[in-house]
């Protein structure tokens, strides 16, 4: 697909537009450390393997699958609240994913719409993207508590976008299933190096790009 045959293009946030992951893998990792190694292990595991799930699920699952304790709500926005305040700086000064940054300015400039749909809690999504100044570059932001394949479905539904010219880039298995479900092209970012964790035939790159 060429640059102008996108009607539009969906993009997770870590790992796609910013190199943040490691920021916020630190952050469960101290969040959990004082209950021992095998906890923080399973902890720092289980994250990395369900990128672009809400940190408010997961720590629901933390608690409830490897800790074996119950939590209540109040408690699990606590600890958002305790791992927003590790990590917002820190994901704010973190790098841009090579290409990220040249391929926004690139849909702006070509008047192709661009969506961006994260994981991370809306309002702190905005934020965020606010003060690293890619703002504008989207038509609308989107974030937790809402799944990633229910924000793409609505957005194709309200835009009249053919999923058939569409893109997904995403570096997490939910992006895939976000575009997979809606019928979306994909490319999965992956660090250089590093193992993809796509079905075989996923289309991968380790630099965001537009055109393959």
């Amino acid at each position: 697909m060429t640059l102008l045959n996108w009607h539009a293009v969906f993009f997770d946030f870590d790992g796609v537009i910013l190199d943040s992951v490691n920021v916020k893998t630190r952050a469960f990792s101290k969040m959990f450390s004082r209950y021992g190694p095998e906890v923080e292990s399973a902890v720092v595991k289980y994250h990395l393997e369900n990128g672009g799930v809400s940190r408010h699920e997961k720590f629901k699952y933390f608690y409830e699958n490897i800790m074996n304790q119950s939590i209540d709500e109040d408690e699990i926005q606590t600890l958002g609240n305790i791992f927003s305040a590790l990590v917002i700086n820190e994901v704010i000064a973190s790098p841009f994913i090579d290409g990220a940054y040249e391929a926004l300015e690139t849909l702006k400039s070509n008047g192709v719409p661009a969506y961006l749909v994260s994981g991370t809690p809306w309002a702190e999504m905005r934020d965020i993207a606010t003060k690293k100044n890619v703002f504008h570059f989207f038509d609308e932001i989107h974030g937790s508590p809402a799944k990633k394949w229910d924000i793409v479905s609505d957005i194709l539904s309200r835009k009249k976008y053919k999923p058939a010219n569409c893109l997904f880039v995403g570096d997490a298995l939910s992006d895939y299933e976000a575009a997979y479900r809606n019928k979306l092209h994909f490319l999965g970012i992956v660090s250089e190096g590093a193992a993809s964790i796509f079905p075989n035939g996923t289309k991968v790159r380790n630099r965001v790009c537009l055109q393959f």
